[in-house]
């Protein structure tokens, strides 16, 4: 059997994306939400929440990078000079934001000095990837093999959209994790912030996704052109039973399954940017096949990556087994 190794390292670049994007999303999330806590304590609360996994988190952007760079070099190639400032941005925050995790906790008097950098960084690095990612579905221009456009092309209406569309979502993330591990004062204040920062994730991914198929005649064609449209209607389906389960979980007693619905929203909306891209990974013109290394290449990776992968995935499993459970605010992981 014949197996397709640039569909199978797509699949897998694809899963380390989504991994980071739900792993350290409710992760910004929480720093994108810092402003709004009443009291240092709160703040201190908070940071404990994620102070065990936050570090493995960021492996998955790691891997997806890496990957992308090792087995598709064209598609690195032509997305960094087009991404270079919102990319490098990015990587500025998240330095700052984790630096702050550990100063914050050495700092006395200028403590609100590293609650704004974790502010600040987690905002600036959410609103970067939801830059990227807008810039990145509008199209980039490519001539030949080389990517022709400007300095300032990905900054649009559209990606200034998607990219507050991102951290509106990673604030809901954000919220529910904490609806999903404390108790008391700070569980409830998030159950009243769940709610209104819900209203606008669901709002914002509703005008990107009415958006989305306008920006090229694939997408269109994807979405409302029968028998296609026939399988892509699960995607607002399942979206629709996902945000009932939001609500109702946000009205009732349940404490995680605010967190898991949520989750799932970005999982769904996952995988109508990949309805509307496939089999493109640079749209609108390169696409898998186009930008992959040679076959010998992304087999001998895919060895390295088999086994790599499933550590990864036990690692972060087992962290977050052992540090389950509510917080106890006098028993802090620092």
């Amino acid at each position: 059997m014949e197996f397709d190794l640039a569909f199978i390292w797509a699949g897998l670049i694809a899963f380390s994306v989504l991994t980071y994007v739900i792993l350290d999303g409710f992760d910004l999330g929480l720093g994108i939400l810092f402003p709004f806590a009443k009291s240092n304590q709160e703040r201190d609360l908070m940071m404990n929440s994620v102070a065990p996994v936050w570090d493995g988190n960021e492996t998955w952007l790691v891997l997806g990078g890496g990957g992308l760079f090792a087995v598709f070099p064209l598609a690195y190639a032509v997305i960094m000079p087009a991404l270079y400032v919102p990319i490098t941005v990015m990587l500025l925050a998240l330095v700052f934001r984790g630096v702050s995790f550990e100063y914050r906790w050495r700092a006395q008097r200028y403590k609100w000095v590293w609650d704004f950098t974790f502010f600040g960084g987690s905002l600036l690095a959410a609103l970067c990837q939801g830059i990227a990612l807008g810039a990145l579905v509008q199209g980039i221009e490519v001539e030949g093999r080389a990517y022709a456009g400007g300095w300032f092309d990905w900054l649009s209406p559209f990606s200034l959209l998607t990219g507050g569309a991102v951290a509106v979502g990673y604030a809901l993330l954000g919220a529910c994790w904490l609806i999903m591990k404390t108790e008391d004062d700070i569980h409830h204040h998030m159950r009243r912030l769940a709610k209104p920062l819900a209203i606008a994730t669901l709002a914002l991914i509703g005008v990107v996704s009415l958006w989305t198929p306008f920006l090229d005649p694939v997408y269109f064609s994807r979405w409302f052109n029968l028998p296609g449209s026939l399988w892509t209607f699960c995607v607002p389906a399942m979206m629709a039973a996902l945000i009932w389960a939001l609500f109702s979980g946000l009205s009732g007693p349940s404490d995680r399954q605010p967190f898991f619905a949520a989750l799932g929203i970005f999982v769904v909306s996952f995988i109508g940017l990949g309805i509307s891209f496939y089999p493109m990974m640079v749209p609108p013109s390169l696409t898998i096949w186009a930008v992959a290394a040679p076959d010998k290449s992304l087999g001998f990776a895919l060895v390295g990556a088999i086994v790599l992968i499933p550590l990864i995935l036990a690692y972060t499993a087992y962290a977050y087994w052992v540090f389950r459970g509510k917080l106890d605010p006098d028993n802090g992981y620092h």
